[in-house]
């Protein structure tokens, strides 16, 4: 099963933008996180749209932060991602008049439904400084 990165890769180019204080094209964000500058750049037009970083067209232009990152939470780049689910784990739909899987399935969603709540509400708590501040330059 494909793992869904975009969150992390958000999370890391924000921090990328924090350490290099200066602004960052699309190309140098792509090398960083090993993808394609237009995938960056239907990224982090999201991030702009929330108001998080800003841009400068042309030769000395780039992506730069238009907040503070203590100011930005987990929570807050979960839901620009598109608040897909946290997990992996799908429930079975094949059999839907099956009493067993129906115990299943009523078994299995909520404790899912549980866990996720939980780490939504653990998102909120956490900023991305936080997160900037667990870097160390080697």
């Amino acid at each position: 099963m494909r793992k869904d990165s975009r969150l992390s890769r958000i999370l890391h180019a924000l921090i990328h933008l924090k350490f290099l204080e200066r602004s960052v094209t699309s190309e140098e964000l792509g090398k960083m996180l090993n993808t394609n500058p237009v995938v960056v750049r239907r990224t982090m037009a999201l991030l702009k749209q929330a108001g998080y970083v800003t841009s400068v067209k042309g030769h000395s232009g780039g992506w730069t932060l238009n907040k503070s990152l203590a100011d930005i939470t987990l929570y807050d780049i979960y839901k620009i991602v598109g608040e897909s689910s946290v997990f992996t784990i799908g429930l079975t739909d094949e059999h839907n008049n099956c009493p067993i899987e129906m115990a299943v399935n009523a078994s299995l969603s909520g404790v899912l439904n549980e866990a996720e709540a939980l780490m939504l509400s653990r998102f909120k708590e956490i900023s991305i400084q936080s997160l900037a501040e667990n870097f160390k330059e080697k």
